[in-house]
């Protein structure tokens, strides 16, 4: 019966997924009224899974029949023989039998028959309980591609990124790379927009920083050694990642912010949350700080839940900071804030930010236009309006008031 349950548990993955898939895109659902498709989908999945079960079910329910009709023939086979024992004692007393013995004979073989019976149905739970293990092992067992070396660097010098003649890709016989010879140089304390268009490998370009992956040619240094030298753990808590989809976990506002410091002080919340402009709207709700933040971030907007993530990341105190299109729902006006902020109060921080729009990133030291996994331009704002054909494409395409926006908040 492995291979049905088996078979059923993955089914059961496929049911999961779908049930969350309907759960997360309630709204998409119903405002395309796809309820009869969705609906058909998991009909028909929980079908497949009733259908195997049922075939798992009918082999367990003739089995039970068939240990007791074997149980019970075995019990009159016992009294057969003993009742014609007990009968010929009379007769031959090497083949007598008493009423005693007999009723301790049957009572010891009801126990041992149903202990048998017992072990029928573990070897059924056995069964299950494998085809469960062995998909936990599986994940349990996945090894991770990344590795410290043997004497790690744990402390990262400085906020200096150099990528030298990078190229990678997310599968090691893939033929396409991702990043095709990529060099460049960041400066601690630099504030660098990464711009381009969809599918040019801004992301993966950063995620290189953190060593959430390995290059496949080339090397990427941080401080100016390459990233595989240091701990991983050590690394990754001097660079601070703030993701396009951040996720809020259930419980407080305090909570939350503390995941990029446990030991973080009062103090040092509100001033992170002033940084990333989140402190106002705290405030504005009634417990403050102390407001429950239901799962996933269900019960704040897209922006709020952006800033909270920001300030999350700059409680870990980074010597890199990366925006990986962190504030898309964010206003424009409040956009500009944040990056004033950052210039005041975090001079010496590497400042990375993947964006869409040119106006947050058009005030940076350095501007990177991405092109189909390379490197099109690097300049300033003026410097790329004169060189780059695809930042001046995207530059008048778009609304011309970023400068504007960032005055305002100067103001």
């Amino acid at each position: 019966m492995q291979p049905i349950f088996e078979r059923v548990f993955k089914t059961y993955d496929k049911l999961n997924n779908v049930v969350q898939e309907n759960l997360y895109g309630m709204r998409v659902v119903k405002s395309f009224n796809r309820q009869e498709f969705e609906t058909k989908k998991f009909t028909d999945i929980s079908g497949s899974i009733y259908k195997d079960f049922s075939k798992a079910e009918k082999t367990m329910a003739f089995g039970m029949p068939l240990m007791q009709f074997c149980m019970y023939a075995c019990m009159l086979i016992i009294c057969w023989l003993g009742a014609r024992m007990i009968v010929a004692s009379g007769n031959n007393e090497l083949l007598g039998l008493t009423c005693g013995q007999l009723l301790s004979m049957i009572t010891y073989s009801m126990q041992l028959l149903m202990s048998l019976m017992m072990i029928s149905m573990i070897f059924v739970f056995i069964t299950m309980s494998k085809a469960s293990a062995e998909r936990i092992v599986e994940v349990l067992d996945e090894e991770s591609d990344l590795h410290n070396p043997e004497n790690p660097i744990t402390e990262v010098a400085s906020g200096d990124v150099d990528f030298e003649h990078v190229d990678f890709t997310y599968k090691k016989d893939s033929g396409k790379k991702v990043l095709d010879d990529v060099n460049l140089h960041i400066k601690s304390g630099w504030m660098v927009g990464i711009l381009g268009g969809t599918g040019s490998s801004k992301s993966s370009l950063v995620q290189l920083i953190p060593r959430l992956y390995d290059v496949s040619a080339g090397s990427v240094k941080v401080g100016g050694r390459d990233v595989r030298e240091y701990d991983i753990e050590s690394l990754r808590e001097q660079v601070a990642m703030v993701l396009q989809k951040n996720v809020l976990f259930s419980g407080t506002i305090k909570e939350n912010l503390r995941w990029g410091d446990e030991n973080a002080t009062d103090e040092e919340l509100i001033h992170a949350c002033k940084v990333a402009c989140a402190h106002d709207f705290i405030m504005g709700f009634e417990d403050g700080y102390d407001t429950h933040i239901d799962q996933g971030g269900s019960n704040v907007s897209g922006g709020q839940k952006q800033r909270l993530c920001i300030a999350r990341a700059l409680l870990k105190k980074p010597k890199i900071l990366i925006l990986d299109d962190s504030t898309s729902a964010v206003d424009m006006k409040t956009d500009a804030m944040i990056r004033k902020a950052f210039r005041e109060e975090l001079p010496d921080t590497t400042k990375i930010i993947i964006a869409q729009r040119i106006a947050s990133v058009q005030g940076a030291d350095r501007i990177i236009v991405m092109d189909d996994g390379r490197i099109d331009s690097i300049g300033t704002h003026e410097q790329l309006m004169k060189s780059s054909l695809i930042y001046r494409e995207v530059y008048e395409s778009q609304n011309k008031g970023g400068e504007g926006d960032e005055q305002t908040a100067g103001n």
